[in-house]
């Protein structure tokens, strides 16, 4: 099988990824600092900071495809740490791309739906980027970048992830889960929006990407909701009671980066290419119903 390089393998989206992608590829797994055993897949420990590791590691594994998932993804952090979290969300992936150029093989970057400001949803690929965070600010800038570098990348927009718990990452609904299987009251925006999909989902969508996209995708769900309809949707597959449910605004609730209000995303363009996510309540079932 053709061997495919995998970075942020110990993340939840990297997790998923690989786990999926290891049906039809040698998968090459690396990760920074969270070590892990997956069978049917090579895990490494790589410092993509590191620029000579990088080239080396890369020369080593003659890899034959590349999707780059690793970042610090946590926006409160980028806020505080920006000059901490910009090579790794900027230039690792440009080296990155610059290396898979070279090698002229195919090349996915996960970029995100906060390179908007929620002003003018839902947005498509065409909508320039305007971040309000710098998250969203560093993600924008490695778009424009990567594509400088290889026009031929493919520059995958993600929306909100779930799903269940990995062995080294979970996502934003476990901490969800612990709060009301503990019986306490869960508080959730009703005035911040999204598309949220499946790990599962975007990992298809990020392989689909793989083999047939060039330039930006966005690959959101068939859903719009808030963080409030989220958990709704949550209660009642989990059994809870409605009373757990607390609604609030998003400045009832001060943090470091500025969150959109509504960066919900148009997906038509990857639904032609055959992106199928599914609806949240089975989804959210099948999780739920796993433990």
């Amino acid at each position: 099988m053709k061997k495919l390089w995998v970075t942020g393998a110990s993340g939840f989206l990297g997790w998923s990824l690989c786990q999926l992608a290891k049906q039809d590829w040698s998968v090459y797994g690396v990760y920074c600092s969270k070590p892990l055993e997956a069978p049917g897949i090579r895990l490494n420990q790589l410092d993509l900071q590191d620029l000579q590791a990088l080239k080396q590691y890369f020369k080593v594994i003659r890899p034959e495809a590349a999707i780059h998932t690793a970042a610090q993804s946590k926006p409160n952090i980028c806020q505080i740490q920006p000059d901490e979290t910009y090579p790794i969300n900027v230039t690792a992936s440009v080296n990155l791309a610059k290396l898979c150029a070279e090698a002229e093989i195919p090349y996915v970057f996960t970029s995100t739906d906060l390179v908007f400001d929620g002003q003018n949803p839902p947005y498509r690929e065409s909508d320039p980027p305007c971040p309000i965070n710098h998250y969203g600010e560093q993600k924008a800038i490695a778009e424009a970048e990567i594509l400088a570098a290889y026009p031929l990348a493919a520059v995958c927009r993600m929306p909100l992830m779930f799903g269940a718990r990995t062995p080294t990452a979970q996502s934003f609904i476990q901490p969800f889960l612990k709060t009301l299987r503990a019986g306490k009251e869960l508080t959730l925006f009703t005035d911040e929006f999204r598309t949220p999909v499946s790990a599962t989902t975007a990992a298809k969508g990020l392989l689909l990407a793989l083999e047939k996209v060039h330039g930006r995708i966005h690959l959101g769900g068939q859903e719009r909701i808030s963080r409030y309809e989220f958990g709704q949707l949550l209660v009642e597959v989990g059994q809870f009671s409605p009373r757990q449910l607390r609604p609030c605004l998003q400045q009832d609730v001060p943090m470091p980066a500025p969150r959109p209000k509504d960066v919900s995303m148009d997906s038509a363009k990857a639904f032609a290419l055959g992106y199928t996510p599914s609806l949240l309540k089975p989804e959210l079932a099948a999780i739920l119903g796993g433990g």
